[in-house]
C-alpha cells in the first residue's frame, strides 16, 4: 500500500467503496480499535451534556464519520467486534441487501437514547451508506478544509451541540474545526494521534473563546500495517518530541483524547471523563 503524507499507510481507497465491508475487512487485520476505546467516552460527554444544559436530545456531530462507526456503536450498544463479525457474515450480499441488513440491526438494537447523530465526511459514498442505514439521522458531504460550508450545510450545522472524532484530527486541521465552532459553538471530544498536536486547533479555538485540556491516559488506534510504517512513525515521533518508548516503539498508533468547551470549564469536563474505569488503553 501507498504511504500518505503523514507516514502512515494510505487507507483512502476503504473509506470511498459503496459499503464498509471493505473497511471492517481491512482494519480488522490490524486491530482496529480506536471507536470501541473511545464509546464510554463519548457515552459520559453525552451525559454530562444533557446534565448540565438540559438539553434532552443533543446533536451529534461525528467528524470524520466514514460510514457511521461511532454512531452505530452508540445507537446499538454494540462492540467493533460485533461489527466485524457482522460485516464478515454479510459479504455474499448485495448492496441493498446489506443496507436492509443494517436497518434491521438499529430497528432490533437501537437503544432509543435519543440522542440525534449527524455524520461529516469527505466520502460521499461512506456518509451515504451511513445515513441509508440508519446509523446517521443526517449528512454533511463536505471537505471544510478547503472551502466554507454551504448555506444548508450550515443550517446543520447550527443545530450541532456536541462534536466528536476518532481519528481525523490531525488529517483535519483548525480550519475545519473553526468553521464548525462558530456555527453554534458546540462542546468537542477528539481523539488525536500522537504524532498530531492538538495545539494548533486549541489556539485557534481559544480564539473562540474555547478552553482545551487533555483527559488522562493514551489509547490504542491500531496496529502498524508494515515494519515501514512502524519506522516511519517513529521518525515523525522522534521529531514532534514524542517518547514512543512503551507505546508506538511496542508496535501499535496511540491516541490522546482532547476536550474543548465555549467558556471555561473544559478542566471539570475533563475530570468527569478522568473518573471513567479504565479500559486497557495502553
Amino acid at each position: 500500500m501507498p504511504f500518505d503524507s503523514t507516514g502512515k499507510i494510505s487507507f483512502d481507497h476503504i473509506y470511498t467503496e459503496p459499503d464498509p465491508r471493505a473497511f471492517f475487512g481491512t482494519l480488522r487485520r490490524l486491530d482496529y480499535d480506536i471507536p470501541q476505546q473511545a464509546k464510554a467516552y463519548f457515552a459520559k460527554l453525552i451525559d454530562e451534556y444533557r446534565a448540565e444544559t438540559g438539553v434532552k436530545v443533543p446533536t451529534v456531530l461525528d467528524l470524520g464519520c466514514s460510514y457511521g462507526v461511532n454512531a452505530a456503536l452508540h445507537r446499538c450498544d454494540t462492540s467493533m467486534e460485533r461489527l466485524y463479525d457482522h460485516y464478515r457474515d454479510g459479504e455474499s450480499l448485495s448492496r441493498d441487501e446489506l443496507i436492509a441488513r443494517d436497518r434491521r440491526m438499529v430497528e432490533k438494537l437501537a437503544v432509543g437514547d435519543g440522542v440525534r447523530f449527524i455524520g461529516l465526511d469527505a466520502s460521499a459514498p461512506a456518509v451515504d451508506y451511513a445515513l441509508a442505514a440508519g446509523f446517521i439521522d443526517d449528512a454533511i458531504h463536505a471537505d471544510l478544509e478547503s472551502e466554507d460550508p454551504s448555506e444548508e450545510q450550515r443550517a446543520l450545522l447550527a443545530g450541532v451541540d456536541i462534536v466528536i472524532s476518532t481519528g481525523c484530527v490531525g488529517y483535519v486541521t483548525e480550519k475545519t474545526l473553526v468553521r464548525i465552532a462558530r456555527e453554534n459553538r458546540p462542546w468537542m471530544a477528539h481523539f488525536v494521534l500522537r504524532m498530531f498536536s492538538y495545539g494548533p486547533v486549541a489556539e485557534s479555538l481559544g480564539e473562540l473563546e474555547y478552553d482545551t485540556t487533555g483527559v488522562d491516559g493514551v489509547f490504542r488506534q491500531r496496529r502498524f500495517a508494515s515494519d515501514e510504517e512502524k519506522s516511519q512513525i517513529l521518525d515523525n515521533l522522534s521529531v514532534a518530541g514524542v517518547d514512543p518508548r512503551g507505546l508506538e516503539a511496542d508496535g501499535r498508533l496511540y491516541a490522546r483524547l482532547y476536550v474543548s468547551r465555549p467558556n471555561g470549564a473544559a478542566g471539570g469536563l475533563a475530570s468527569a471523563l478522568n473518573a471513567l474505569p479504565l479500559r486497557d488503553q495502553g
